[in-house]
């Protein structure tokens, strides 16, 4: 989920089966039984009279017995996931061992880290939000690969937004239907899906009556999370060739960014190295060629435990920027190029919201915005959210006391950012932790 500068800125993250062993034991304990009862009704002379030849031939058939009713252990098949996902991550990975992204050595000065035995323990006593960051990523991973083969022109945004957020509460186990379940695992934030010259932050409302096009370039921008640590990745379709330079750039300008991210990095110089990237390309569109330009005013960032937007942020482009990334940070590194002027405004009708972790206290006098905030605390906390999610567990008429909340600061909006109207726009993103023996791109697929 992108994050936009303010203006005076720019300026300045086998059901074991048994074994057979207690039911074999029964089972046999049963005709060990049965047998003794038959010897013992015998007398001690019928023993003498048969001699050692019987015994040893009522042996043998004990023995024969017991070998016929001993049975094998079934081999469970590995659980695998369905189409559409529908099976629980937990299940396919019992031991919450869940795969892990893309590790990458840290270089020139951090390169002791690798095999530093401090900095190894440090990263060992963090297994927790290892676990649930893997988990996350790897629930994207699943989704994501499903969507990019199911996706198709024709499909209305709503469909597909349904499809992908349904598919994404039921690996994580958590449907968000009760109260503060949410909280616990699901959606990081609302599911982007921005066409054409919207760069992010639209989801379908209610009502949404869009329908996908051969001709539209689409940005998929999905976030998972586990326990508030929150993957945020993206990648744009597009179904005309002619788009392919365009996306080509973008993917080449976000893997620049999280090459040569690290820790010590200054995020001004990062983005010169993004702006270079994406500016190396240019797009043939109906004939007319387009240089690619990175969007200035829309930047990667921090990512924070229950918080999308952290308080450092990764530009496209060359700044004077001279923080440092740090260990232990969680970015999200993304960029976006577009056809077009490169830069983003605020247009149309709103669908992202956030309440915000530091929103001052207000004598709220609209008794729906008393109740609205109850819940929006209750089902999201700082988690971001769009009205389908209020709609899903039941609120109505809503839209007053959501208003009032904004106006009153306890409640952030999120507008699509709209570059200029005819351009194309693409993103692709990952998430990368800052490890203090490693970076790992935690939601690195085959895909992307």
């Amino acid at each position: 989920m992108a994050s936009k500068v303010p203006v005076d800125k720019l300026q300045a993250l086998s059901v074991k089966q048994s074994d057979g062993a207690n039911g074999s034991a029964g089972a046999n304990g049963s005709a060990k039984s049965d047998g003794a009862e038959d010897l013992g009704g015998e007398s001690d002379d019928d023993a003498d009279e048969h001699g050692p030849e019987a015994t040893a031939a009522a042996d043998g058939g004990r023995a024969k017995k017991k070998k016929n009713r001993k049975r094998k252990p079934k081999k469970k098949s590995p659980m695998v996931q369905t189409d559409p996902p529908s099976v629980l991550l937990s299940q396919l990975f019992p031991d919450d061992s869940y795969p892990k992204g893309e590790e990458v050595n840290y270089k020139d000065a951090n390169s002791y880290r690798t095999t530093s035995e401090e900095k190894r323990h440090l990263d060992n006593i963090n297994s927790d939000f290892l676990s649930d960051y893997r988990q996350a990523a790897e629930t994207h991973r699943q989704v994501r690969q499903w969507a990019q083969r199911t996706i198709k022109p024709g499909q209305t945004l709503t469909e597909i937004a349904n499809g992908i957020e349904d598919s994404v509460r039921r690996l994580v186990g958590h449907d968000g239907l009760s109260e503060g379940d949410a909280i616990i695992a699901g959606m990081g934030f609302p599911t982007g899906l921005n066409l054409d010259d919207v760069a992010a932050h639209y989801s379908p409302n209610a009502g949404c009556k869009k329908v996908l096009q051969q001709n539209n370039v689409m940005k998929v921008d999905i976030g998972v999370h586990v326990n508030g640590r929150i993957v945020d990745s993206a990648f744009t379709m597009a179904f005309d060739p002619m788009y392919d330079n365009l996306l080509a750039a973008v993917k080449d300008a976000t893997n620049t960014g999280l090459r040569e991210a690290g820790i010590d990095v200054r995020l001004g110089e990062l983005g010169g190295y993004i702006q270079e990237a994406m500016e190396s390309y240019e797009c043939d569109i109906n004939g007319k060629t387009y240089p690619i330009k990175p969007i200035g005013n829309i930047t990667g960032h921090t990512i924070l435990p229950y918080s999308i937007h952290g308080t450092k942020t990764v530009p496209s482009v060359k700044t004077n920027d001279t923080t440092k990334m740090e260990e232990g940070d969680v970015f999200a590194i993304e960029t976006f190029g577009s056809t077009g002027n490169g830069r983003c405004h605020a247009e149309g009708e709103c669908s992202h919201y956030a309440l915000n972790s530091d929103a001052p206290k207000v004598d709220l006098r609209v008794l729906s915005a008393k109740s609205l905030l109850s819940t929006i605390k209750k089902n999201f906390s700082t988690i971001p959210f769009c009205r389908r999610y209020l709609d899903r567990i039941g609120q109505e008429k809503y839209l007053l006391g959501l208003n009032n909340l904004i106006k009153s600061g306890i409640v952030e909006d999120y507008p699509p950012l709209v570059d200029k109207r005819g351009s194309y726009t693409a993103q692709f993103e990952h998430t990368i932790l800052l490890r203090p023996n490693m970076k790992e791109v935690i939601s690195r697929g085959e895909d992307y």
